[in-house]
């Protein structure tokens, strides 16, 4: 028996596989199939970024993150980078430099999310989808890092993506 799928929602599917462990054991888990997600630090000035405040179902109220967004299929993860950062901030990022990848909860889903910064931003028009609220939130780059280091729960593309942007901005100064 292979995958069967379990539930198909407006973005993702649920599946449920037969799978033979490293171990040599045979046992059914469910995967979380993702097309995986690009985000972006944008920043401002080399010491100032551009955070977002947006609502989020799951966390029951807003958070504060960097702008992110699933892949269209076929998509590569820098367009999508550049993408989301026009439709969520309203601004364009001249230059686009990877900081590298990560996987979200590989415990229950294949999501891989792809990490940019953004660097020489023009305004441009923003474009929220239906389903977003975000309020725009510029803030020193140090203070981004302190929100990192002392909030009690944080988003984790984007705690990833600022401390690998503050140490690339570093190693480059």
């Amino acid at each position: 028996m292979g995958e069967r799928r379990v539930q198909r929602g407006a973005q993702f599917e649920m599946v449920t596989e037969p799978i033979d462990l490293p171990n040599g054991r045979r046992v059914e888990l469910d995967l979380v199939r993702h097309p995986g997600a690009a985000a972006i630090v944008p920043f401002l000035t080399p010491d100032r970024v551009l955070m977002i405040r947006q609502y989020r179902f799951a966390t029951g109220g807003t958070i504060l993150e960097i702008p992110a967004g699933k892949l269209d299929p076929g998509e590569a993860p820098e367009t999508c980078a550049a993408r989301e950062l026009i439709e969520e901030t309203g601004f364009r990022a001249g230059r686009i430099e990877k900081l590298g990848a990560i996987w979200t909860s590989p415990g229950f889903t294949d999501e891989v999310i792809h990490l940019f910064a953004g660097f020489d931003l023009e305004p441009d028009e923003q474009r929220l989808e239906p389903d977003e609220v975000i309020e725009l939130v510029p803030m020193d780059l140090e203070d981004a890092l302190q929100a990192v280091r002392t909030s009690p729960v944080f988003d984790g593309k984007s705690a990833i993506a600022l401390l690998r942007a503050a140490e690339q901005r570093r190693r480059n100064s």
